[in-house]
């Protein structure tokens, strides 16, 4: 009898550790908190906020640049700064991954003018990782999208892997079923990848990426394009790309219409036949997405609320905490 008491209330224990364990988030997302370095570094969001505006008012690419970046560090091992590390003899970085290759600089330099204030402001507290993600929420609300908090306390990585990016982030060629594959393998649902591909609302692509769609479409001739597209955007895309073979950096707008403003107008453009990229122009005509895509056209305001949650949610998502990572002295280099 005992011994069943016994059992009985070790697996009773048992149980409640698990129910314990599943009501609190994460341990590492559990670690961070706004106020991380209210006594360390109490101005770290003025400081990054100064910078960041600063740039951005320089270089008006920097916003998207920045998200972009953001976006590429999150998905492939967490928000973890990994993709700030530069090669090396002896190590080829995630940044030096074929999909990252065409990552505008101004996200780079954003993160490294920030570092370098908080370096003389509080040397060795802030790390890269927490920069580039009040630099990215600070860009998105400079834009004109929507405020999101940050919780702060990530640590950098203590690697950084070219191989290790193929097959974590979409690219413009995928069919949806393949992109809802990629989210949900790190948690994220269709409606919040709907909400995170508003993210194109701003920046640009360059025509390599897009050129299937508008030349050649089906062997159709050189002028044939994809049905999918307006006639009259094709033909514009057409002759904007015309010597993107020899020169690469040739590159249009993903929103031709306000191209510089965080908002719904990516998706109202899908409704027209103005999505750029296939993998844009694709989640108008599935039925898993249209729903969404539609609701975001309609309403600005369910565009602005599903994406902060999805934001907040990608902000959290892999982080490095205590001894997981480092502070890192400069953003492109690990400490040891």
């Amino acid at each position: 009898m005992a011994r069943h008491l016994q059992h009985s209330s070790a697996l009773l224990a048992a149980v409640l550790a698990v129910v314990v364990a599943l009501s609190f988030p994460a341990p590492s997302a559990a670690k961070l908190t706004p106020d991380y370095y209210q006594r360390t570094c109490p101005r770290v969001v003025d400081i990054v906020t100064q910078v960041v505006t600063n740039k951005q008012i320089a270089n008006p690419t920097t916003g998207a640049g920045t998200l972009r970046l953001f976006f590429h560090d999150c998905f492939v091992g967490g928000c973890d700064a990994s993709i700030l590390i530069s090669s090396s003899a002896f190590n080829r970085a995630e940044r030096d991954a074929d999909i990252n290759l065409s990552l505008p600089g101004d996200g780079f330099d954003v993160v490294v003018r920030a570092k370098t204030q908080l370096e003389i402001e509080c040397p060795g507290i802030v790390s890269c990782s927490d920069i580039l993600a009040l630099a990215t929420r600070d860009l998105v609300t400079m834009l004109g999208g929507p405020f999101y908090h940050v919780p702060l306390g990530r640590k950098d990585a203590l690697a950084s892997k070219a191989d290790t990016v193929e097959g974590h982030l979409p690219r413009p060629n995928m069919t949806v079923s393949q992109m809802i594959s990629i989210f949900a393998a790190k948690g994220f649902t269709v409606q919040e990848m709907v909400a995170l591909s508003g993210a194109h609302t701003v920046g640009f692509s360059h025509c390599k990426e897009f050129a299937n769609r508008i030349y050649s479409y089906n062997n159709g001739g050189q002028n044939a394009f994809d049905p999918s597209i307006s006639p009259e955007f094709a033909k514009a895309l057409q002759k904007a790309c015309a010597n993107y073979i020899k020169d690469a950096t040739i590159s249009t707008f993903n929103d031709i219409m306000t191209p510089g403003k965080f908002d719904n107008m990516y998706f109202k453009n899908l409704a027209r036949g103005l999505g750029l990229l296939a993998s844009d122009q694709i989640l108008m005509s599935d039925w898993r997405t249209r729903p969404f895509v539609e609701l975001y056209a309609a309403n600005n305001t369910a565009f602005f609320n599903d994406f902060v949650h999805a934001m907040e949610k990608l902000s959290v998502y892999g982080v490095k905490t205590g001894s997981n990572g480092e502070v890192r002295r400069r953003c492109d280099d690990f400490n040891n």
